[in-house]
């Protein structure tokens, strides 16, 4: 694994933001990702660190315990949300949701991922961690995907 790599990206930006799947892997303790996103949830815990997501994250990672009925997964959702100081959330307000729309249109964003772009990008940050190159087609943020810091 390349975990200098991942290193190196936060040291690089200020302003950090997670999409969903650094959350999910980090909940159901993924063996492929877990190295990797336990580092960055252990950036979070550092004062100088600043990580951001959209309020669409925890809709998504709630979708799922809630249609098992599993209120203990909803309840670690909420741990795990609520645990790091440095991590932001992003309300979906007007402003953001126009960012977002403009995202989607000029570059073929699905609706979740605009929206996830846009609320980081509200809040200034310049690099982005997520596990969809979907996102790379964003011009002004420095995007790392997970699954290329496991290529050999």
């Amino acid at each position: 694994m390349r975990r200098h790599s991942l290193t190196g990206f936060l040291r690089r930006h200020k302003r950090i933001g997670l999409d969903t799947g650094v959350f999910i892997f980090q909940l159901e303790q993924n063996p492929k990702y877990i190295e990797l996103v336990h580092s960055v949830f252990q950036w979070l815990e550092e004062p100088s660190s600043f990580g951001a997501t959209s309020t669409v994250t925890m809709l998504e990672l709630l979708v799922r315990p809630y249609r098992r009925s599993d209120i203990d997964t909803v309840n670690r959702c909420y741990a795990l949300a609520s645990t790091y100081p440095n991590l932001h959330w992003v309300d979906l307000t007007l402003p953001v949701a126009d960012e977002a729309a403009r995202l989607r249109g000029e570059f073929n964003l699905k609706t979740p991922d605009a929206i996830q772009a846009a609320s980081i990008l509200a809040l200034q940050a310049t690099g982005f961690i997520s596990n969809d190159p979907v996102f790379r087609r964003l011009q002004n943020l420095d995007i790392l995907i997970l699954d290329d810091l496991l290529l050999p």
